[in-house]
């Protein structure tokens, strides 16, 4: 099926959901809602899709009139309109490619961030409070929710690890080129010879599945949890009842807690939902492994052991090894913005995904 069988395809499905909207009563609220958000899904590719072929027809008409008029003046509108609907042509073919783009099944969810303090000692653990710093407030530019699930604090202000979900929106569509390692050259603040010192943080961004799904189930029988109480680096912070969670999945080793809950339960239930993402991400990932193919056409592979950026504090740059770009004003982007680097690894997703389908086309 060529690209616009399958446009045509979509706005064939597009306009039977129209028509089933149309009669809401005659449908349960939870296939409503089901509808509702399919045709959300396929809206802008069909309003995109018509303008292209209302375009086209514009371009036949004033093909025609070229044809056909012996005016002069009407000659030369006619082709100052034939340059302006070529361009217009031009700029809708390419929002269509966009859209036609195989879509992350994920994108939409909400995700966990874990950051963990890599090699470098103390700066490791300053660097890996840094990036949850700016992830966060990146997030809350967004208008996303932060919850922080767990914080294993360092003696030197930093983070060992921080585990924290980001909800609302779109997180997984954002963060997920965050994974892998980051790499911090700056002089330390504890350093009195002000040598530049290179440390590294390691990022892991996991869709956060709510239930046992058909990728996911998990046997009761299988888990180890303990309690214990949750405390901050030097004993702040101390919690006097045991409400913080740990979670062992014996068969395959992962391990996850929560200490940042109130109570038991709550740490409990937070800890299963992260337990599950881990779970799912290990089996998409070792799919995506045997697949082969769908790994080749992401922006690097997202494993923990890959160096995906460097951040160089003396030069003021930071740099994307993946798509092999630096940025300016580096301290700007520890701040939180981060929009154009998100932007500029989303623009490469699409043309390596949509390479790969005119590949296999």
């Amino acid at each position: 099926m060529d690209r616009y069988e399958r446009l045509e395809t979509t706005v064939k499905r597009f306009e039977e959901i129209e028509a089933e909207l149309a009669h809401p009563g005659e449908y349960d609220q939870a296939r409503v809602t089901a509808l509702a958000r399919e045709r959300a899904a396929l809206e802008e590719t069909v309003e995109t899709y018509r303008k292209f072929k209302a375009t086209r027809d514009a371009l036949a008409a004033n093909d025609a009139l070229m044809r056909e008029t012996d005016d002069p003046e009407m000659r030369l509108l006619a082709q100052d309109e034939d340059r302006a609907l070529r361009e217009q042509q031009r700029e809708i073919e390419a929002q269509l490619e966009a859209l036609l783009v195989p879509k992350d099944p994920n994108d939409e969810r909400d995700v966990f961030i874990e950051i963990r303090a890599g090699a470098g000692g103390d700066e490791a653990s300053i660097f890996a409070a840094d990036l949850a710093r700016m992830y966060m407030r990146y997030a809350e530019t967004q208008k996303m929710k932060i919850e922080t699930i767990s914080i294993s604090e360092s003696e030197s202000a930093g983070y060992k690890e921080i585990v924290f979900a980001v909800k609302g929106g779109a997180p997984y569509k954002d963060f997920k080129h965050e994974s892998g390692v980051h790499r911090v050259q700056r002089v330390p603040v504890t350093e009195a010879a002000g040598r530049v010192h290179t440390s590294t943080a390691t990022v892991a961004v996991l869709p956060l599945i709510e239930e046992d799904t058909a990728e996911v189930q998990i046997d009761p029988k299988d888990l180890e949890i303990d309690t214990f109480k949750a405390s901050g680096a030097g004993g702040q912070h101390v919690n006097k009842t045991e409400s913080a969670v740990r979670i062992t999945h014996v068969p395959t080793g992962i391990v996850v807690a929560c200490s940042e809950e109130r109570s038991q339960l709550q740490n409990r239930a937070r800890a299963m939902q992260m337990l599950r993402s881990v779970m799912y991400d290990r089996k998409r990932r070792e799919a995506e492994e045997a697949v082969g193919s769908m790994r080749r056409s992401q922006v690097g592979t997202g494993d923990r052991s890959e160096k995906i950026r460097t951040y160089n504090f003396p030069q003021d740059r930071i740099t994307d090894h993946r798509i092999n770009q630096s940025f300016g004003n580096l301290r700007g982007l520890m701040e939180g913005n981060l929009g154009h680097i998100i932007e500029e690894l989303q623009k490469d997703e699409r043309a390596r995904l949509l390479a790969g389908e005119k590949a296999t086309a």
